[in-house]
């Protein structure tokens, strides 16, 4: 089996007058949202461009431009699905993927569950194929300050090509 790895970082400023969305989920307990084209979801953002690079596919930007009005306030959702699809035409398939969202507040841990769930079934795999961590910046940088929020992610993805076109034998 051949394994790719790709990696995906996303930050977005926090915004008032905006729902905040992480993972797929409406964090019910936040009283801000995040500034951006789409729905701002970090998170998504991050999985996305690390499924992107381990296929050696471009970037969500490459794929999903914010100067296109077909994107304006879309559910990254939906761009994540792009994304699982985009790996099923090109022969790849998620063995899994690790995420880690930096922020100071609110408190996320109650919504993991949820985001693993939606991230699962929106890209065809199993709950234990999704890791979502938290932590804060302990008060330090703009993170620390409350101005914006960061995510991390890793993904390994694996060819289920018999004779996978980066990977001749």
């Amino acid at each position: 089996m051949k394994f790719r790895i790709g990696f995906g970082y996303d930050v977005h400023r926090i915004v008032k007058g905006r729902p905040l969305i992480l993972g797929g989920v409406k964090i019910e307990t936040a009283d801000f949202g995040l500034d951006g084209h789409s729905d701002a979801d970090v998170l998504l953002h991050a999985i996305c461009d690390a499924l992107l690079g381990a296929a050696a596919l471009g970037d969500i930007g490459w794929h999903f431009p914010n100067t296109d009005e077909k994107y304006k306030n879309i559910s990254s959702l939906i761009l994540l699905q792009k994304v699982g699809e985009l790996l099923l035409e090109n022969q790849y398939a998620i063995s899994n993927i690790d995420a880690t969202l930096v922020m100071e507040a609110p408190k996320i841990k109650p919504y993991i569950p949820e985001m693993k769930a939606k991230i699962a079934k929106t890209l065809h795999i199993t709950e234990q194929q999704v890791s979502i961590k938290a932590t804060t910046n302990e008060g330090l940088g703009y993170v620390g300050a409350q101005h914006g929020i960061n995510a991390y992610a890793v993904a390994l993805i694996y060819s289920t090509s018999a004779n996978p076109l980066f990977y001749p034998d």
